[in-house]
């Protein structure tokens, strides 16, 4: 075969892997490269959405971190839900998963009634929680003064408002419940009758089979509900502006983040920015932070899961 043969079916082979690709690759071109791109160079301009973008260097950097006040009590709040409601719906997704693959009879009636709140609208579901947990009228509070518990203020208080939405979301826990139940269903039985038979306890059958084996659906769970959290607008949004009692109309403003900043998130931040403040320069910086702080997370748990692998090898 002559060398002219060779190249000629490498390059047929490469053009054919690319037209297969090609799909994915105007994809991630359109929707990720490009807008990321566009945030880069827009951060650095003043840009309103109608004139001409005008080079403004670090102008718009120094605005958010430094003179804009909502800038750092949404950071600390973002943090806080990725940190505590992310680690809140894995253990409790992973516990009903546990819970219904143990359960002898009516499997499918607990699976369908824990996995239907997931298909609850988000601005519905909100709502019904702020009307639930209302301090004065609620029922929630209405079974805690009943039993002599103190009765919070829920979405009326700061010290309360993110645990109220971390609970929401912890309500919603259908759909890792499905994706865990998938996964702890295919880790082998052998195993644990093998370790059943050796005296391995229910805690340690769990420790040593269950977790290595489900570890990946664990990772993807993490890291989706990071990338999920990131993008927290609409519960945050609604639940703070019905407790504060601005329902709507032409003629309310409503800022973001009651009661006190505390549910206030990041993409609340570039929505108020680029769509009300047409500042698109700072909301594009927000935005960026955003990006950064997701890849940032998911670098180092796949880093850490590395290491884990590494070390039980």
């Amino acid at each position: 075969m002559t060398t002219y043969t060779l190249r000629t079916k490498r390059r047929r082979s490469a053009l054919r892997t690319a037209a297969f690709m090609a799909p994915w690759i105007i994809g991630f071109c359109v929707f990720f490269a490009y807008p990321l791109i566009s945030a880069v160079s827009i951060s650095f301009t003043s840009y309103d959405g109608f004139t001409t973008p005008e080079f403004s260097g670090l102008k718009n950097w120094s605005f958010v971190f430094q003179d804009y006040p909502l800038f750092w009590p949404a950071l600390r709040n973002t943090l806080w839900l990725v940190v505590v409601m992310v680690s809140c719906r894995v253990v409790f997704g992973l516990g009903i998963g546990l819970l219904i693959t143990r359960i002898k009879t009516g499997t499918g009636v607990f699976r369908t009634l824990f996995y239907l709140p997931y298909l609850a609208p988000p601005v519905a579901a909100t709502l019904a929680f702020v009307f639930l947990l209302n301090p004065g009228t609620g029922p929630a509070n209405s079974l805690l003064d009943a039993v002599g518990l103190p009765t919070p203020g829920w979405f009326t208080d700061a010290a309360w408002s993110k645990p109220a939405l971390t609970a929401l979301a912890m309500w919603g826990v259908g759909d890792l419940m499905v994706i865990f139940m998938a996964a702890l269903l295919n880790v082998p039985k052998e195993q644990y009758e093998a370790a059943e038979l050796d005296g391995a306890t229910s805690l340690q059958r769990f420790r040593h089979i269950t977790l290595p084996n489900i570890s990946p659906i664990i990772m993807f769970a993490v890291v989706t509900g990071i990338i999920q959290t990131m993008q927290y607008y609409t519960q945050p949004f609604v639940a703070g502006k019905v407790a504060s009692g601005v329902m709507g109309g032409s003629g309310q403003q409503f800022e973001p983040g009651y009661p006190d900043k505390s549910t206030l998130t990041l993409p609340q931040l570039v929505y108020n920015l680029g769509f009300q403040r047409f500042d698109y320069g700072s909301a594009s910086v927000v935005a960026l932070v955003l990006f950064v702080l997701a890849m940032a997370f998911t670098a180092l748990l796949m880093r850490r899961r590395s290491g884990l692998i590494q070390a039980g090898e």
